[in-house]
């Protein structure tokens, strides 16, 4: 059995070389939104005001009950300048379409069968947009169906945007942290990656990443990689290491808010986590190469990028793997078990502990922009180790079976997040 001991050993060691980095973040993010908090009356640098004329992009399958709350919270900012929202019905059997044109909408229809995801519908939609407006846009923002905007989301991406910066991604807030242990999972780990990824990615000069939806390009970054050619399962992964292999960097704004919708079925949850896991392989399958290289040349962004593709659940789950195996074989043989099951029990374990220290940490700082019940913001805590450890089985079946592409059901927010409730909020973290 002294083999398993080693085996666990290596595992330990691969994990503390490739993500103690990650460890740095945390004290790195709460010493700056400290710094931050206390030089909060410092007026910023002025940067001269100039309006720009925005385009929305959204892609929706069959989301007729949700997509008129978040058009209606894009016609409500407070942004002076244009913005066009555009709408693609992708496959749709629903009203969707009707519902987007009903609420401002410029929309479109898409059928295909053959080229299935939301890289496909984004790339017709901007071949749309380019055929009927050839005047353009100055920038894009992409937003799924269920999001709902804080009313200065566009300002404040836009002073970001007036900073300097061509990619931007925002703060991700949920919906329905609430409703049970499966959406406040999704939302501690997207509040988490907000504020101890992303946040402090750019306090040490490094690229946050693209997490799906909530994020800004500029059209000089749309020219410049040609369209949008991302068709893996997970595009704005795909997105985030096509910037980063250019020596681009990609910001996060921390003012701008907005609120996503996250599954509460386990089975829908499985199927979403499934697809990402798939995707982050196809990625590394497809820029791997580029991302070692970029690495060999000190691009950290791509060391971490690289990292954030090849989950830790993957060395937990080669872990806990050998550990059966070892303790199946020995129960064959008439072997001693204890120290194969005693070491995946530590493994499991200390894994929980880790993962309920990094809740509980994003839980306080973040617990007045959590939209629950006290009791259930503390019963999150303990619940987010179960959720992240879900990830394990997910991710291992992810290296045999390729999910496809699955829309995942939403429902129209009856929650109390009014534009006041979301306004005040806005504030508070600005």
């Amino acid at each position: 059995m002294e083999t398993i001991r080693i085996i666990n050993f290596i595992i330990t060691a691969i994990f503390a070389v490739c993500y103690s980095y990650q460890f740095i973040y945390v004290p790195v993010s709460l010493w700056m939104q400290h710094r931050e908090r206390k030089h909060k009356d410092i007026r910023p640098t002025p940067i001269k005001r100039v309006n720009k004329h925005y385009a929305v992009l959204i892609c929706a399958r069959n989301e007729a009950a949700v997509i008129g709350q978040l058009i209606d919270s894009i016609n409500n900012q407070t942004y002076e300048g244009n913005v066009t929202t555009f709408v693609m019905a992708d496959n749709c059997t629903d009203n969707t379409y009707d519902v987007a044109v009903a609420h401002g909408a410029v929309a479109y229809t898409r059928f295909n069968k053959t080229l299935i995801g939301k890289g496909y519908a984004m790339e017709a939609l901007l071949k749309e947009i380019r055929r009927d407006f050839p005047e353009g846009f100055d920038g894009f923002f992409v937003f799924d169906a269920d999001n709902i905007l804080a009313p200065d989301y566009i300002e404040e991406m836009h002073k970001c945007h007036l900073a300097g910066n061509d990619a931007i991604t925002s703060y991700r807030n949920t919906k329905n942290y609430g409703d049970n242990w499966i959406s406040s999972g999704y939302g501690l780990w997207f509040l988490r990656e907000s504020m101890y990824l992303n946040y402090a990615r750019n306090k040490v000069g490094a690229s946050a990443a693209i997490s799906g939806t909530g994020f800004f390009f500029s059209n000089e970054v749309l020219k410049d990689i040609g369209g949008w050619p991302f068709h893996l399962l997970t595009e704005d992964i795909e997105f985030t290491i096509n910037r980063v292999c250019r020596g681009r960097k990609i910001a996060f704004c921390r003012s701008a808010v907005f609120y996503d919708e996250q599954p509460t079925s386990l089975k829908q949850s499985v199927t979403q986590r499934m697809r990402w896991a798939r995707g982050y392989i196809q990625v590394f399958q497809h820029y791997g190469k580029d991302l070692v290289s970029e690495i060999c040349r000190g691009n950290f962004s791509a060391f971490d990028m690289t990292m954030n593709i090849m989950p830790a659940f993957l060395l937990t789950a080669i872990s806990i793997t050998c550990n059966l195996l070892y303790g199946i074989i020995g129960a064959v043989t008439g072997g001693d078990i204890t120290i194969a099951l005693w070491s995946m029990c530590e493994t499991v374990f200390n894994a929980c502990a880790l993962l309920f220290v990094l809740g509980s940490i994003t839980l306080i700082t973040e617990w007045k922009n959590i939209h629950a019940r006290p009791s259930r913001k503390i019963f999150s805590a303990f619940s987010f180790p179960l959720f992240m450890l879900t990830y394990i089985p997910v991710a291992f079946t992810a290296l045999f079976v390729n999910p496809g592409w699955k829309p995942i059901q939403h429902k129209a927010t009856t929650t109390a997040l009014s534009s006041e409730l979301m306004r005040k909020e806005s504030e508070r973290i600005s």
